[in-house]
């Protein structure tokens, strides 16, 4: 496998590769903050955008496992506030695999950029779920829920409400305790950009016009929410696989279920997760992008093969994926 020729020079960020219990690659590249040429190191912390998606599923897995909240809930019975043009009932399954129809704050078949969504709004004001609510609370449904599959946004950032409801805490406390701690994953948090822990790469974004980088700060929400925004490392990434396949942050049935198709046809999804179809067999990963961000892990269960390839310049980590598998 020449993964090393695949990367070449021109990729930034960092890349790990692990195949049967064995480390095919595991290398930083580039820089995390370039005025001071601080380079990127395999324990950097990178913004993911929306690979958060998958931990709020596990989280909301784990209350159902609890009993404490079902599949079949409907927000209009969770919720005390005001839905508006929103179905009331939207249930918990739909908001999970993408076929609630519930108003997206970011349609992606509208909107190109994600920084378009700051113009009248400034996203030094996203710090909480409820910070979003303005963009979707009093626009129509998009269609009927569950009649059909379309990558929904505000979906996400109503299930992190719904654990803040349940648990009576904030999710990324909650995913803490519940998930990242379980499994380790010290590096691994929801974190403001005007108070960035140590380690945290900064993102880039390429201005053509003046032929050099700015960073996202002005581009993408300030804390992340349900929708993403978590920061992570390679290694906390691994980690993650290792507990989820292993059982550990939810049961086999429920690991099954999570990892089974819940939507979709050619664009395959489960709860939380992607699940990419090779002759029958599906291959799970999750992935993200924000203007300057870029993520993708995937995990072969077959081959036991795992990839996991984070940016913090955008760098196009699904066409480097698919060189890797063709490899």
């Amino acid at each position: 496998m020449d993964i090393e020729n695949i990367l070449n020079n021109n990729f930034r960020g960092c890349a790990l590769i692990y195949e049967k219990k064995k480390n095919i690659l595991k290398k930083a590249f580039g820089y995390a903050d370039v005025p001071n040429k601080v380079k990127n190191h395999l324990d950097t912390k990178f913004a993911t955008a929306s690979a958060g998606k998958v931990f709020v599923a596990v989280g909301i897995l784990q209350l159902i496992e609890k009993g404490i909240l079902h599949f079949e809930d409907r927000i209009g019975e969770i919720f005390d506030f005001e839905l508006n043009q929103i179905n009331s009932n939207i249930t918990v399954e739909q908001l999970l695999n993408h076929t609630s129809g519930i108003p997206d704050y970011f349609d992606e078949t509208v909107m190109n950029e994600y920084e378009q969504l700051w113009t009248d709004y400034p996203n030094y004001k996203i710090r909480s779920n409820k910070d979003i609510f303005p963009l979707f609370i009093n626009k129509p449904m998009m269609y009927s829920p569950g009649s059909k599959f379309q990558y929904n946004n505000t979906g996400y950032v109503v299930l992190a409400e719904i654990i803040e409801k349940i648990a009576g805490m904030k999710f990324d406390i909650f995913l803490q305790d519940k998930v990242f701690k379980p499994c380790g994953m010290y590096s691994t948090g929801y974190y403001e950009l005007d108070r960035m822990p140590a380690k945290c790469a900064i993102n880039y974004i390429y201005d053509e016009k003046r032929d050099d980088y700015r960073t996202n700060i002005f581009s993408v929400d300030a804390k992340g929410t349900g929708a993403g925004g978590a920061f992570t490392t390679i290694g906390d990434i691994q980690l993650f696989w290792d507990c989820l396949l292993s059982y550990k942050l939810l049961s086999l049935t429920m690991t099954n279920n999570m990892l089974s198709n819940h939507s979709g046809i050619e664009e395959c999804y489960g709860y939380g997760i992607w699940l990419k179809n090779c002759n029958g067999c599906f291959i799970p990963y999750f992935q993200g992008s924000d203007p300057g961000v870029s993520f993708i892990s995937s995990y072969d269960i077959k081959k036991q093969r795992l990839i996991v390839l984070i940016s913090n310049f955008g760098d196009n980590v699904w066409k480097l994926l698919r060189e890797i598998y063709k490899n």
